[in-house]
């Protein structure tokens, strides 16, 4: 008898990197019988937001390199070899010279990302899987029809389609509040060629992350231009028509991010993520939740006896509370130029050297193992999470660029960029004229309302909320639910409910909820209804959606790691199928 394997239909929604690593689990998962379809907004795929012209010009660069990547088909190193000689130059690459450390312009490498979605296409084809790609694909809408075992996707001026599982991996999303209703104020600084604009004011900036420095490097230059001087340095001339520009950064902590060093372990220890033993065993000893302090101590504290002993012994005894509180204070009584300019010099011995700064590395290490099972801590680990760990990874582990350093303080030498601490109670307001305006407390106690005629919110990607989730067949259907999160204390869960914490509800159990950002999901990515029940037909990468339980992503790395998880679930799922 002749066995006809039964087709599984796959649909991703979202051609950019998460699609292409979930692409790339496909094509080598060795599932049978695979129909993938591909669906994407643009007109392209591969690059998604950041390395597209949505979310790049041709001065923005990625913060990491070749040898940070994972590796997809080929390296880019040897792609690099096959690129039509006008691209290589507008880029200013030469493939003899090319260095596996060097960081890339980010649309160079948005060419990449789709060459590589072209080379497993073939591979796909050789495989027998039949792929089809939907450029300029707009999803309207997802229903899940449980009684046929099939999902129903909806697509703008087409008719619906349906398949066996979707994966979203839609990506970035700036929701627009404010911008393109009140003149000069941005809601995001995406796509950047809407920033090239001469000014001859100040410009506020909220934030001074790497998407704030992307809004930077785009404004400097259309309001001056910078010249090498000596030892690469560089020196900002400001255009004639702007003599007015100034760019004022607003930052919590009043804190540059820190710099691109030589990393030991290029992909962050992966292998030394939590076992799901671990995890296990510790939920198990803890009431049901995970410890944020064991995580802690496992995936950080206890990486460096052998490495680092000198600063084992200063951090032995610390708590995570005491951690954080010694490094912030280090870099809060410094100023922050001064000590942007310190670790500039630092960063390049390391480099140079090949030693990491390994604490930093292993803060980096830290945010990525906590980050996929931080669905298990308490409500009270999460809110220590956010409020604690999170401000000092967000600064640590950006990782900026070296050439963006450069410009960076070259703009502050011309007097043209500062930065300014506005606390935690920092608000701003639109302005119906025209730009925004900054309300804080400054360090002498003095409220102060600054007022923009341009105004860039440059936070970076928000973890957006329950009610934003786009495809609204799951969520009145109750497909997906509002991530929770249990206090472990009810006391501690009745005071913020008390304290009138909007955030905080209680079921009728009588135990105590924190609402989290987003969609539930477990460990495979699939998502979850309210009654804990997990839908076998549907995950999710998108990570504006699901940042309750995954509060720290870091790029292609998140989309290695995810993709991994779903392919091992989608394997179990299918083989289960067919028994």
């Amino acid at each position: 008898m002749n066995f006809t394997p039964e087709k599984k239909r796959i649909a991703i929604l979202g051609g950019g990197p998460s699609g292409l690593f979930m692409y790339k689990r496909l094509t080598e998962s060795n599932i049978i019988g695979l129909e993938i379809e591909i669906f994407e907004r643009k007109a392209y795929l591969g690059s998604g937001m950041p390395y597209s012209l949505e979310g790049a010009n041709d001065e923005h660069i990625t913060n990491v390199s070749d040898n940070e990547i994972p590796l997809i088909y080929t390296s880019i190193e040897e792609w690099v070899k096959t690129v039509p000689k006008a691209f290589l130059q507008r880029f200013n690459i030469n493939p003899a010279r090319f260095n596996e450390y060097k960081v890339l312009p980010r649309l160079f490498f948005g060419e990449y990302l789709l060459a590589q979605f072209d080379l497993l296409q073939q591979r796909a084809a050789t495989e027998d899987i039949s792929t089809v790609i939907h450029l300029n694909s707009i999803i309207t809408d997802i229903t899940d029809h449980p009684e046929s075992n099939r999902v129903e996707v909806n697509i703008e001026g087409r008719e619906a389609l349906f398949f066996d599982c979707v994966i979203i991996c839609t990506g970035h999303n700036w929701p627009k509040k404010h911008e393109g209703v009140v003149p000069g104020y941005f809601d995001t600084p995406y796509p950047p060629r809407k920033l090239a604009l001469p000014l001859n004011s100040p410009v506020g900036i909220k934030g001074s992350s790497l998407t704030a420095i992307d809004a930077i490097r785009t404004l400097a230059r259309a309001n001056g231009s910078f010249e090498e001087i000596t030892d690469g340095k560089l020196r900002f001339k400001t255009d004639n028509k702007s003599s007015g520009f100034k760019m004022v950064m607003h930052s919590r902590n009043g804190l540059l991010p820190a710099i691109r060093f030589h990393l030991e372990d290029s992909h962050l220890g992966k292998d030394a993520l939590l076992s799901p033993e671990d995890i296990r065993k510790n939920i198990a000893q803890n009431d049901g939740f995970l410890s944020l302090d064991f995580v802690f101590e496992k995936n950080f504290k206890n990486m460096f006896p052998e490495k680092e002993p000198a600063f084992y012994e200063l951090i032995r005894d610390m708590n995570l509370e005491t951690f954080v509180d010694k490094m912030m204070s280090f870099r809060e009584n410094a100023e922050p130029f001064e000590l942007f300019r310190a670790e500039y010099v630092e960063a390049e011995q390391s480099i140079r050297r090949k030693q990491s700064i390994y604490w930093k590395e292993m803060l980096a290490v830290l945010s990525f193992a906590m980050n996929y099972p931080a669905k298990y801590l308490s409500a009270e680990d999460m809110q220590r999470l956010q409020m604690v760990l999170m401000p000092l990874i967000s600064i640590v582990i950006a990782f900026v660029p070296q050439s963006s350093c450069r410009e960076l303080l070259a703009l502050h030498d011309a007097g043209v960029l500062e930065i300014i601490s506005v606390g935690e109670d920092s608000s701003v307001t639109p302005d119906n004229s025209g730009g925004g305006t900054y309300h804080y407390v400054d360090e002498f106690g003095k409220a102060v309302s600054a007022h923009f005629d341009v105004f860039i919110d440059c936070i970076g990607q928000p973890h957006l909320s329950y009610e934003d989730f786009p495809f609204k067949g799951l969520t009145t259907a109750g497909t997906v639910s509002q991530a929770l999160l249990r206090f472990q204390s009810a006391e501690r869960g009745k005071k913020e409910m008390d304290a009138q914490n909007e955030l905080v509800i209680r079921n009728g159990e009588g135990a105590y909820f924190l609402k989290v950002p987003g969609i539930t999901i477990n460990d495979a990515f699939q998502v979850v209804d309210a009654g804990g029940n997990v839908n076998e037909r549907i995950h999710i990468m998108a990570v504006p959606y699901i940042g309750g339980y995954n509060p720290d992503y870091s790029g292609l790395d998140f989309c290695e790691a995810a993709s991994e998880m779903v392919i091992g679930k989608l394997a179990d799922t299918m083989s289960n199928d067919r028994l």
